[in-house]
């Protein structure tokens, strides 16, 4: 077998590591940063340390993603400072701190408000997220965002399912004793509604309207939010959630750049 041969063998085998299971693991790294140019660096990191260690991949392919993500989280604990890098406090006075501007809403297109809102809302609540400290971050993440059952999250934070349990009931409380007094998607009688914030949160930066029909935001994208127009009642509207994990269930997944993985494999294999 010749070189170019060998080299186009490589190739495949970390396309074959990297395409089944980049989103997932891209999702992690965004959620546990909030920082879209460091997950994608990290990510390739994680992959990196991946194709160091092929011999150590799982043969099913249920436990590979597992495997990938106990890589992911101790580059992160090794990473991330040990107290979160936002607060509780930081973010009321981000997005609470001003009087509300319901007349921003009002001013905008339907496309560009349905798009702020929903924007707003998953901006807000990955926010929360990263005011836990990362050990209560990444068992929130895994089990309400990535949906692991408690034996394959735990093994993937390589910790005990005991102490997962823990980990995950301490998260639990300190994002719903936060959203519980404030966000109408926990109690519709709350006092914080996204319409009312959004000025504020463009205002303050949180949020960005590029266009008269277009945003730029953390998280993804889209033309409309996935759920119906915000508010109208019109297809599947999102209607005001009171349980922490289908509001996190809910959220939809970031959308990195669509050449995403062909630049990992890329750059894995020039390594």
């Amino acid at each position: 077998m010749g070189p170019q041969m060998v080299a186009k063998l490589e190739r495949a085998q970390l396309m074959g590591l990297v395409e089944p299971n980049w989103r997932r693991l891209y999702n992690f790294m965004f959620r546990l940063t909030l920082d879209r140019d460091r997950a994608e660096r990290y990510l390739v990191d994680v992959f990196s340390k991946a194709a160091a260690q092929i011999d150590q991949k799982p043969s099913a392919d249920g436990d590979v993603e597992i495997w990938l993500l106990g890589i992911a989280n101790q580059l992160l604990e090794d990473r991330l400072p040990r107290q979160p890098e936002i607060n509780f406090d930081i973010l009321d006075e981000t997005l609470r701190s001003e009087a509300t501007r319901t007349d921003v809403v009002r001013s905008l297109s339907d496309p560009m408000r349905d798009f702020l809102l929903w924007e707003l809302k998953q901006g807000c609540m990955t926010s929360v997220v990263n005011c836990l400290p990362p050990g209560e971050r990444a068992a929130f993440v895994v089990c309400h965002v990535l949906k692991l059952a408690d034996d394959q999250a735990a093994k993937s934070l390589g910790i005990t399912e005991s102490a997962y349990k823990v980990r995950l009931s301490r998260a639990r409380k300190k994002v719903g004793d936060y959203l519980a007094p404030r966000c109408e998607h926990v109690n519709p009688m709350n006092p914080c509604r996204c319409p009312a914030r959004v000025g504020t949160a463009l205002h303050k930066g949180f949020i960005r309207q590029v266009g008269p029909v277009g945003g730029e935001v953390s998280l993804r994208k889209p033309t409309i939010p996935p759920y119906g127009r915000y508010g109208t009642g019109e297809g599947n509207e999102d209607v005001p959630m009171r349980d922490i994990a289908a509001i996190y269930g809910g959220l939809p997944d970031p959308d990195p750049s669509a050449d995403l993985a062909q630049r990992l494999v890329d750059q894995l294999a020039n390594q």
